[in-house]
């Protein structure tokens, strides 16, 4: 930095927030990424229709259609067990093989 640069007590902190935040756009800008692609495992791509997740972790207000599919489920009658065996058999567990069920 030359002396026309210097920063005073407490500009530091100012000055490389704006250099990260200026680097960023240039960034952005010569590899533009799609929205699809900027996910994590905790944080949901909005694909329309809410998670039960969403609702209890990440504390949003569930839609009305949200609450529509919870209502439905809560009035379904249960599974018997036979139904249970059958859906965890043609699952595959964690490797999605039905051929070696978990």
């Amino acid at each position: 930095m030359s002396n026309s640069d210097m920063l005073k007590d407490g500009d530091f902190a100012s000055w490389v927030d704006q250099k990260a935040e200026a680097l960023k756009f240039a960034l952005g800008e010569k590899f533009p990424v799609p929205p699809s692609e900027l996910h994590s495992p905790s944080v949901h791509v909005e694909t329309g229709r809410q998670k039960l997740e969403e609702v209890l972790l990440e504390h949003e207000e569930p839609t009305e259609e949200f609450l529509e599919e919870l209502r439905a489920l809560e009035g379904a009658p249960p599974l018997s067990d036979e139904e249970l065996a059958r859906q965890a058999l043609e699952a595959g567990g964690g490797d999605g093989d039905a051929a070696t069920p978990e």
